[in-house]
């Protein structure tokens, strides 16, 4: 009903038409407005899908771990899901699989060559606690007239592992959820899997982890971004092999996101 069709109506009834036509118009505006979805103010997914690479090339006595040269490449996927967000912090569940989780060893290889009182050469490889360092050299010593003299030679190699892992029970925090960057902190734990016996081989082939980490999430979009982060990665055997030299790694990643 348009205003104009109640100028000719009598007082009472132009009013009653008047109040008609503004909540015909009112209930249009509303239809209208509801028609169109509201846009959320937070770059946060209710589930999140990822996949990622990681890297580190060297090992140390960070905090737990004795095994130094160990060099770890992942590859892997990972589920998150939002648990709360505000305007201060988006909390959400974070899990990760690894179906390839590469991890190197420092390999010596050795040949001693005896010259006195017998002439033979012994080689072998051996995996190291601490870093190889190559070298060769001679040795002679007398002991009840008999002459004891050998040569040695030590070279240098790596030893690749494969294996696979899984870390259940995670959480990761972004805040400023309401910006593009975001700084977020995540931390993880499970375990890890070899076909070999890891760091060295007294120790298991099953091994815990666990990780501590912090970067910077960037959003492309609202379902879409991409991680950079930093961990402090720790794998050993909680002893439960003949050695558990631990491994610490700073490990570098790199992950990339989608979902709604």
């Amino acid at each position: 009903m348009r205003n104009r069709e109640c100028a000719g109506l009598p007082g009472k009834t132009r009013r009653l038409c008047l109040i008609a036509f503004l909540t015909l118009a009112t209930s249009a505006v509303g239809a209208s407005a509801q028609a169109v979805p509201a846009v959320s103010s937070y770059y946060a997914r209710t589930n999140t899908f990822s996949v990622f690479g990681a890297y580190s090339g060297d090992s140390s006595h960070i905090l737990l771990g004795d095994a130094e040269n160990r060099r770890l490449l992942n590859i892997g996927v990972a589920y998150g899901r939002k648990l709360l967000v505000n305007r201060m912090v988006n909390w959400q569940y974070n899990g990760e699989l690894l179906p390839v989780a590469l991890e190197s060893d420092p390999v010596a290889l050795y040949t001693y060559s005896w010259t006195s009182p017998t002439v033979y050469s012994e080689s072998g490889t051996a995996v190291l606690t601490t870093p190889c360092i190559p070298g060769s050299g001679s040795f002679s010593t007398t002991d009840n007239g008999k002459t004891y003299s050998y040569s040695y030679t030590f070279t240098c190699s790596r030893q690749w592992t494969i294996g696979e892992g899984m870390s259940p029970v995670g959480f990761q925090w972004n805040f400023r959820p309401r910006r593009k960057l975001q700084p977020f902190f995540i931390g993880h734990g499970g375990y890890m899997y070899s076909t070999q016996p890891i760091p060295v081989p007294q120790a298991g082939s099953f091994n815990f982890t666990f990780d501590l980490g912090a970067g910077f999430e960037l959003y492309r979009s609202k379902t879409r971004s991409v991680r950079a982060e930093y961990r402090y990665h720790h794998i050993s055997n909680h002893n439960t092999a003949n050695q558990n030299p631990g491994i610490d790694n700073g490990l570098f990643q790199v992950t990339y996101s989608f979902g709604r």
